[in-house]
């Protein structure tokens, strides 16, 4: 190299001040590579960063490497494929998922649609599906950008998955044979997989997902070595906080089965992701700071020989001083704009293309839209080891829609197309199809028989069969019953102990259990010792890849910390967004791996819901099967933490995820119960539910299991005792559930003894199951002949008698019954902010306390003396509501 020549490589914004001696470096560089290899260069360039380090001298940022391929020319693989074959499929795809948003927005402008988002993914997904895309039982897990999902679809109908009236009635769905808008197992069971719909949320799962396939391989349950997860997300979408959460651990455990597929094509919705900057660059620096391998996937085959001719580096200048906005102007403008403001710019780069037409300039593609460019970044990611892997591919959004759409800040929400555009789109992808069926947006599949269908198929069968595809049962497995694993629950005969406690004693019968031992995944966010369960860290283990690489300080005592290969637990620290994902990845087990496992992840209560809600309603969506256990639950049980800790609203949460079954059990036999029943119906009838289920750290006498109360729990309420002895007239009901409960058996208590009244008791395990109950019965009634009453109205029939519930969570909770209760009605919630105080004292701030319960039923059923109860129970009239200070 003439060194008096200076490379345009380097910070645009950085000048050199010295480009003789700076050619002397990188010469000297060139020839140490030449004589001694890359490995040696590496060593040395280490070394001196290093010495460098102990002279205090200020290292620049190294984690962004130049804007260009990270694949070599001279690394490429070759293409293992017909390209021309591939293309032709290719278009017909792009053809379909086109046709089939503009047909329902055709049929009604209410349906929406998204085609810009997989017009630029086309090539991402079609070389996947043609080389990579593994299906099977022992195949690969693909998480699919959602706004994408019509070029799914339309891939499935070239493959005959899928009828032409299917795509029709795309997004209209309550008649039966539609098509979702987004990817969602709940809605398409024997097709999707995994929901994504929700921003940021497949990144998260997908990662986790990955991590459980290891956790399954590492215990000897199921073979998952060489499978990879593929999950294609959107460069906007990476803004979302959860899309980052888990590249740490990925990296941390060496996911090398995952990679990550970034569609840059550099917009979100409304405008470019990073306008004034670069997203590729940005991104670059995340991941590879956290560890992962960084693939770039720039520039196209188009480029190469300028590449090979630009021997001082001046495209690497200008794709560096390019920022994000400018590349959006160029997706969106022709080859005569392109060569003016961005080629133009220095004489060297218009030396370059000076022998390119402006038609040349124009086809110069991106690399997310070269299937050999794809193909190459696939291959290396799917044989790199020790390190996730993350594709970031730049496209264009939109490519290919011309005016329609391709680079425009307007093309996410283009869903029509004229006559013309359609037609310019056609002759864009060579496609084989007349104006009229053009104009008509004719659906296209060609006979079976023909090269393109030929090919397709025989590219899938080779790959094990077609994606996506989901199965939705596994193998039944047995369940024990309650007495086998909660005999001392049901047997308490008055022992106190706290419903967590007795948890964890189930927890750990049932990991004893020879047939379903194995197949529980006991989740913890790093309050194991919290809940009692560190007993579990020496008898089953936590998880880790790589073992115990020390001895924990504990290790002289009876429940010390221990990290095993085949470690049962997922201890996944202070990360509730992390043990969920981990939760949904063993809770979908049996339909992903064909292995049916029993997640359950115990958490306090007010970081659940509340914090990872989305993610829960995705779990739903996600057909979910397993225990969800809310501990030191409710707003007042958890004395001395505080408003930021205590819990009053996940069961009203709970109640509106039609396929979470909640319960707030008061005692351990009816948590015993409540256990029996959700294992039964998860793994051995295998119904698509989950149950939420929350703990109390309280501890108080426990009673035997009721006779016949098995019906009462389920169903959400029974009849736990009469009115005492000492009732002299009225009569009232009380409803009590959770900790609660107690409050209530002893204001039914007072109201005997110290007024007469007396007070049947009921026990309300779950508002949300009555509720449910109540509205099937009502709607029964409602279309057809008289229907039996519902379990609220049986159990509480008008007669006259006020009934007072009362809860550890906001009124709004047994208001959900409200409908089915004849008589007067009366409910007491912990509205308001929670806070610290001992748990007598906030029971009696938020006036769910025995003493508060009484006066409520005095006050309902008219009585006169409320006024001498409030004095005699020190209850001050004029005090302010609870939910307003």
């Amino acid at each position: 190299m003439d060194s008096s020549i200076p490379r345009a490589v380097g910070d645009p914004h950085d000048p050199d001040t010295d480009p003789l001696e700076t050619g002397e470096w990188i010469e000297a560089l060139d020839a140490l590579i030449e004589a001694e290899g890359a490995e040696r260069a590496t060593f040395l360039l280490r070394r001196l960063l290093q010495h460098a380090r102990t002279r205090r001298v200020p290292l620049p940022q190294v984690l962004a490497t130049p804007y260009v391929n990270t694949i070599p020319l001279a690394e490429q693989p070759p293409y293992q494929g017909n390209l021309e074959i591939e293309a032709r499929i290719s278009a017909l795809v792009r053809w379909n998922a086109l046709a089939m948003v503009v047909r329902a927005n055709r049929a009604s402008g209410e349906l929406g649609g998204h085609i810009a988002s997989y017009a630029s993914a086309a090539d991402l997904f079609e070389v996947g599906f043609n080389h990579f895309f593994r299906a099977g039982p022992e195949g690969d897990v693909v998480y699919f950008q959602p706004h994408s999902a019509p070029g799914v679809y339309a891939r499935a109908f070239l493959e005959g998955r899928l009828a032409a009236q299917q795509l029709d009635n795309y997004r209209r769905e309550t008649g039966g044979q539609g098509l979702s808008s987004y990817p969602h197992p709940w809605l398409m069971p024997n097709f999707w997989q995994f929901p994504t719909g929700s921003m940021g949320l497949g990144p998260l799962f997908a990662i986790y997902q990955a991590r459980f396939m290891r956790y399954l391989e590492h215990r000897g349950l199921a073979r998952t070595q060489g499978r990879k997860v593929w999950a294609f997300v959107g460069d906007g979408e990476m803004d979302e906080p959860e899309a980052l959460a888990g590249l740490s651990i990925a990296a941390r455990e060496k996911l090398d089965n995952l990679v990550l597929v970034v569609n840059c094509n550099l917009q979100r919705l409304d405008g470019p992701v990073r306008g004034n900057s670069s997203i590729v660059q940005e991104l670059e620096g995340l991941f590879a700071g956290a560890g992962w391998n960084v693939i770039k996937l720039l520039w196209s085959s188009d480029w190469d020989a300028l590449f090979a001719r630009d021997t001082h580096q001046w495209l690497e200048k200008r794709f560096l001083e390019t920022v994000d906005g400018e590349f959006q102007t160029y997706a969106a403008t022709d080859g005569a704009f392109n060569r003016e403001h961005f080629f133009n710019k220095y004489p060297e780069l218009r030396q370059l293309v000076a022998h390119l037409s402006d038609d040349d300039i124009d086809r110069l593609r991106r690399g997310g839209h070269d299937p050999v460019k794809i193909f190459a970044a696939y291959w290396h990611a799917a044989r790199h080891a020790g390190q996730p892997t993350v594709i970031l591919a730049k496209t264009k959004k939109g490519y290919g829609m011309g005016t329609a759409g391709q680079g425009r800040m307007t093309t996410h929400q283009q869903k029509k197309l004229d006559a013309e555009q359609l037609m310019a789109f056609r002759d864009r992808f060579a496609l084989p199809i007349g104006d009229k069926e053009c104009e008509a947006c004719e659906f296209v599949r060609p006979a079976r028989e023909s090269p393109e269908m030929a090919y397709l198929h025989a590219r899938r069968e080779k790959l094990g069969g077609y994606l996506p595809a989901r199965s939705a049962k596994s193998e039944a497995l047995p369940t024990p019953a309650a007495g086998a694993f909660a005999k001392f629950a049901l047997e308490a005969n008055g022992k106190e102990m706290s419903t967590t406690v007795a948890f964890v004693r189930m927890a750990g019968a049932l990991l004893k259990d020879a047939a379903l031992g194995k197949r529980v995944v006991p989740i913890i966010a790093d309050e194991a010792r919290t809940f009692g369960m560190a007993d579990l860290f020496r008898q089953i283990g936590i998880y880790s890849p790589i073992g115990q690489l020390y001895e924990p300080e504990d290790a002289g005592q009876l429940s010390y910390y221990r990290e095993a290969t085949d470690g049962q637990i997922l201890e996944e620290g202070i990360n509730e967004a992390g043990a969920l994902a981990s939760w949904v990845a063993a809770a979908t087990s049996y339909s992903a791996h064909g292995h049916a496992m029993l997640p359950m992840y115990i958490y306090y209560s007010m970081f659940g819901f509340q914090r990872v809600g989305d993610e829960i309603w995705a779990a739903a969506d996600s057909r979910s099967r397993g225990f969800l256990f809310g501990a030191t639950a409710g707003r007042t049980t958890l004395s001395g933490e505080g408003l930021q800790h205590e819990d009053g609203t996940s069961h009203l949460i709970a109640s509106t995820v039609p396929n979470c079954r909640a319960y707030d059990p008061c005692f351990a036999c009816e948590l015993a119960v409540i256990l029996e029943d959700g294992m039964r119906r998860m793994l051995t009838q295998q119904e698509d539910v989950f149950y939420y289920v929350t703990l109390m750290n309280e501890s108080y006498a426990q009673p035997s299991l009721p006779q016949d109360a098995r019906e009462g729990i389920l169903r959400g309420m029974y009849r736990l005792r009469g009115a005492g002895p000492g009732a002299r007239g009225a009569r009232v009901r009380l409803l009590g559930a959770g900790t609660i409960l107690n409050e209530v058996l002893a204001a039914a208590d007072l109201l005997e003894g110290d007024w007469g009244v007396g007070a049947e008791v009921f026990s309300v395990t779950s508002f949300t199951q009555l509720r449910r109950e109540g509205m099937e019965t009502s709607r029964a009634s409602r279309l057809g002949p008289r229907a039996p009453g519902s379990w609220v109205e049986a159990l509480l029939p008008q007669a006259g008698t006020p009934v007072i519930a009362a809860t550890d969570y906001v009124s709004a909770l047994p208001d959900l019954i409200r409908p089915w209760i004849a008589d007067r009605y009366v409910v007491l919630g912990t509205d308001g902010f929670g806070r610290s105080d001992t748990r007598e004292s906030l029971r009696r701030f938020f006036e769910v306390d025995r003493r508060s319960i009484a006066v409520a039923a005095l006050h309902a059923l008219g009585d006169s003396r409320v006024g001498e109860a409030l004095a005699r129970y020190g209850i001050d009239p004029a005090s302010a509501a609870p939910w307003t200070r």
